[in-house]
This record gives structure tokens, C-alpha cells and sequence, in this order.
């Protein structure tokens, strides 16, 4: 007598969305075995997919009936069985071994003969095909969805999936927490342990509701999605949803990152002023120290000092150590000195774009002009080919008096593209100095020592040297000119930018 598995299964795939749930699968089948009458000796449920082997239940099934437990399956339909081709040969080959004698589905007819087994074989197929075709489907609609530029998956913490308009929204509740925990380790001061207990003090933990790992902090400082990026499969695509931080926040906090590396104790926090300056007694660079006092109270202080290497064995350098805190005053109070007064920066901005406008203006007039001989020289070349197609003129003249002209209109060609791109070279990198050098005073007073050391190496270059206790150092040109401020000052009341060329190198500003 055949006995029988009933077997039902379901998965949260797409592909399974309309297919009966397990309840109505199993209530379909028993009343289907009841009515063929067959002996249903145990029932197997499995909520997984088919589409790749390795289904437990499934496995089970087919090794007890190996076992001969049972000889035959009923199920919905034979995708139920199997969406690959591994599950899929294995049942034809118990069929084929005499081991299942029937398959018995409400909704496909199947006899164990060679015509029964070549349609059940093209049932399998198809289920394959389906899930396959329906794979590349997704995955087409999924790059579809990165190029108009939205991020196919769950939003980042901060942002919210809008099921309504499938759209990725910001969650205004948590907008200025996600904010404040950027601008807090853009600081330089803050570790990801605190950046974990922030985000825990405003409810913003695991699922298990414990704090954050360092790893999950970094993978979130990390995410480009907060200044309006998103990465997918490997690459960086510009999204439409709206930014909760500005890129260069972002880029600060990247830099912080970069230079700490992947610290794991405190003592290994990198210092914001290291490899900026030398010991001007030996010449060694500067390093920085991590100091913890305990009082006998139980208060305890942390410190930062720097001090000279003292790699040198011909000299004892006997320079001392200073605090953080008074190397950042003094550097503070260096790139104040080579600061640019907003008044000033906004007259030398006025006279750029009179440069830039008087510029374009000659830029146009000789683009127009080289138009017109290029233009003259095509009715020529013209000219050229009739006469040479009337045979007016000889093959070997033609030929040489048409290089001369492809010659002449080529040179034409590539002076107007070399005036285009040279003529307003100087001009946005003048703006951008200028910009940066009006700036300087807000970095001097801000806290973010990183920031001020970015700024140091800029203006100062490898000039910085510690003697003393005491931070000192040349400007590079042209952060140099803005030393003599009385000279500087005359410049922008009286004239423009043409006195300052002597007090900077040529490179930075060329005469027209």
C-alpha cells in the first residue's frame, strides 16, 4: 500500500506572494487526500525558499524516504518541491530508483511514466526559469532605482522608508541628534565609545537595547548617505534624499578617522598637532604624550603635552614639554596674524570679478576673431576642393595647399581652446585664497584643533618650530604679504592687485 508525505511550504520571497498560505495549503491537501483516499502518514511544513538546496525539512523528507518510510509526496504543486535544479533531480531521480512511486498535486496531473516525468522535469524548469527571470527582473529594477538616484534598501538611522510615497524620508526627530553626533567627533576630542553613549542618551541603541559597537559607530560616521550619497554594490551614487549634514562636515570627520586609524586604547589617540612641527634646538619632530593624574580625592585629569623626539645621539636636547592647551593658543594666534579682514577680502573679491568680466570680454573678442578666420579658411578649403574636382588644379598642388590650410585652421583651433582654458586660470584659485585667508580667524577661535592644523600646514608649510615653549614660524607666500599689513592695507584702499605681485612669487599671480 503507497503511503504518503504531505508536504507544504511557503517563503516570504516575492515570488510566493501569491501562492496559498501553509493554514490554506495544508487544509487543501487533506481534503484532497481524503478524496483520493490516500494514507497521509506524517506532514511536513517549511517556511523557506526553494530557490537554492539546503532546505532542512526538505532533506529530511526525501532521506526518510530513501529509508522507505514512505513512497510517495503530496503537495500543492511541484514548485512547492523545488525552485533549483539539485532538488529538483534528486526527486527525479527517487522516481527514477523505484523510491517515490507517485506524486499526487491538486494542481498539476503526474503519472510515474516517461511522458509523467518529462512534464514534471518541464514543471521544475519553469519554477527555475520563473525565479531566475524574476531575480534579473529585480535586480534590473533595483539599478533603475540607484540611477534615478534612490537608495534600494532599508534608510540609515535618521531617515525613514515612506511606504505611502516608497520614498526615503528624514526623521525630523532624530535629525539634530544624528547631526550633533558628526559635529561632536568632528571636534577631534570625542572616541566612539562616546560618540555610542551620545546616540544611547538620546534612545538611539541596538535592537537588544544596549550600546552601539565601535564598529557600528564607524560604519555610521562613515555612511555618505547623511550628506545626500549613498553607496550600493561597491560604488557612490548621488542620491535625491534630503542631506542631514554637510559634505564638508563629513570630510572633517573622515580626517579624523584617517589619522586615528582604528585606536583600541586611550593612551593611542593620535594628537591633533603631530607631524606639524620640528624642535628648532636639534631639529627632530614633535610627538605628543597622553598623561592620566589621579588625585588622592579620585579625581582625574587627563593631559596632552608635546615635546621633542630627542632622536638625535650627538646632541642633549634640552628643550622642555608643553601643554595642548597652550601650543593651541599659540598657533591660534599665528594664523590670526596671517588672517584677512572681511572688509578687505570683500574689496579684493569686487576687484576679481571686474577681472573676471574684463576678461571674458577680451576672451570673447578673440574667440570671435579666430571664428572669423576659420571660417574664412573652410570657404578656401572649399574653393580648394572645386577647383581640384574641375580639375582646374593639379592633384599634388591640391594635395599640398589643402595640408597648409588643415594646418593653419588647426593652430586656430587649438590657440582659441589654450586662451579658454588658460585665461581664467589665476582667477579661481586667487578667489579661493582669498576665501581661505578671511576664514583664518574663525579657525584661530574655533576649538577643532584638527581643523587649525590643516590650516597651519597650509599657510606654514614644514616652517613651523617649537623653541621654549614657545611655537614660531615664516609664512609661505602668498600667506606671507598678509605680514606686512600696512603695505597690504595701502594695496586694497589705494589700487588693486597689481602692487602686491612684487611681496608674492609670479606663479601665484600672472601679469595681463
Amino acid at each position: 500500500m503507497q503511503k504518503f508525505f504531505l508536504y507544504a511550504r511557503k517563503s516570504t520571497d516575492v515570488e510566493d506572494k501569491q501562492i496559498l498560505s501553509i493554514e490554506a495549503q495544508i487544509t487543501e491537501l487533506r481534503e484532497f487526500a481524503k478524496r483520493e483516499n490516500l494514507e497521509i502518514v506524517e506532514e511536513f511544513i517549511e517556511k523557506q525558499t526553494a530557490k537554492v538546496p539546503g532546505r532542512p525539512i526538505f532533506n529530511e523528507m526525501l532521506n526518510r524516504i530513501e529509508k522507505g518510510e514512505a513512497n510517495g509526496i503530496v503537495s500543492w504543486h511541484p514548485d512547492r518541491l523545488a525552485r533549483n535544479s539539485v532538488d529538483g533531480g534528486r526527486i527525479i531521480y527517487l522516481l527514477d530508483c523505484g523510491q517515490i512511486t507517485s506524486l499526487k498535486f491538486p494542481q498539476f496531473w503526474f503519472e510515474s511514466t516517461p511522458q509523467g516525468k518529462f512534464m514534471l522535469n518541464i514543471a521544475f524548469g519553469q519554477s527555475k526559469y520563473y525565479v531566475d527571470s524574476l531575480s534579473e527582473n529585480t535586480k534590473r529594477g533595483l539599478r533603475q532605482k540607484v540611477r534615478r538616484g534612490e537608495f534600494p534598501g532599508p534608510a540609515p538611522i535618521g531617515y525613514i522608508n515612506d511606504s505611502r510615497t516608497k520614498t526615503i524620508t528624514v526623521d525630523r526627530n532624530k535629525e539634530k541628534i544624528i547631526r550633533k553626533a558628526f559635529e561632536l567627533y568632528a571636534e577631534g576630542n570625542s572616541r566612539m565609545e562616546k560618540i555610542a553613549h551620545f546616540l544611547a542618551q538620546n534612545n538611539i541603541k541596538s535592537r537588544s537595547g544596549k550600546l552601539w559597537h565601535d564598529d557600528r559607530v564607524r560604519r555610521f560616521l562613515t555612511n555618505p548617505f547623511y550628506y545626500g550619497h549613498f553607496r550600493y554594490a561597491g560604488e557612490i551614487h548621488e542620491g535625491k534624499h534630503e542631506p542631514i549634514i554637510a559634505k564638508k562636515l563629513f570630510d572633517q570627520v573622515q580626517e579624523i578617522m584617517k589619522q586615528r586609524g582604528r585606536p583600541i586604547k586611550e593612551e593611542a589617540i593620535p594628537k591633533p598637532f603631530l607631524d606639524l612641527m620640528r624642535c628648532a634646538t636639534c631639529g627632530m619632530a614633535i610627538t605628543g604624550e597622553y598623561k592620566i593624574k589621579t588625585q588622592k580625592n579620585g579625581n582625574i585629569h587627563y593631559y596632552t603635552y608635546y615635546r621633542c623626539t630627542k632622536k638625535r645621539k650627538d646632541i642633549k636636547c634640552p628643550e622642555p614639554c608643553i601643554l595642548q592647551e597652550e601650543l593651541n593658543t599659540q598657533i591660534s594666534s599665528l594664523l590670526q596674524k596671517v588672517s584677512l579682514r572681511k572688509d578687505w577680502a570683500e574689496k579684493m573679491l569686487n576687484k576679481l570679478e571686474t577681472e573676471k568680466n574684463e576678461s571674458a570680454q577680451s576672451l570673447a573678442a578673440f574667440v570671435q576673431e579666430t571664428r572669423k578666420k576659420i571660417a574664412v579658411i573652410q570657404i578656401k578649403l572649399q574653393r580648394l576642393l572645386d577647383g581640384y574636382l574641375e580639375q582646374d588644379i593639379e592633384r599634388e598642388d591640391y594635395r599640398m595647399e589643402k595640408a597648409k590650410l588643415m594646418s593653419e585652421k588647426k593652430s586656430l583651433e587649438e590657440q582659441t581652446t589654450r586662451f579658454e582654458q588658460k585665461q581664467n586660470d589665476w582667477l579661481e584659485p586667487m578667489r579661493s585664497w582669498i576665501i581661505s585667508a578671511s576664514n583664518m580667524e574663525k579657525i584661530a577661535r574655533d576649538g577643532n584643533l584638527f581643523a587649525k592644523k590643516v590650516a597651519a600646514k597650509e599657510v606654514f608649510g614644514s616652517n613651523l618650530l617649537l623653541k621654549t615653549k614657545k611655537a614660531r614660524g615664516s609664512a609661505l607666500p602668498p600667506w606671507s604679504a598678509l605680514r606686512a599689513d600696512a603695505a597690504f592695507q595701502n594695496w586694497v584702499r589705494d589700487t588693486g592687485i597689481g602692487p602686491v605681485l612684487l611681496a608674492w612669487e609670479a606663479s601665484v599671480l600672472p601679469l595681463y
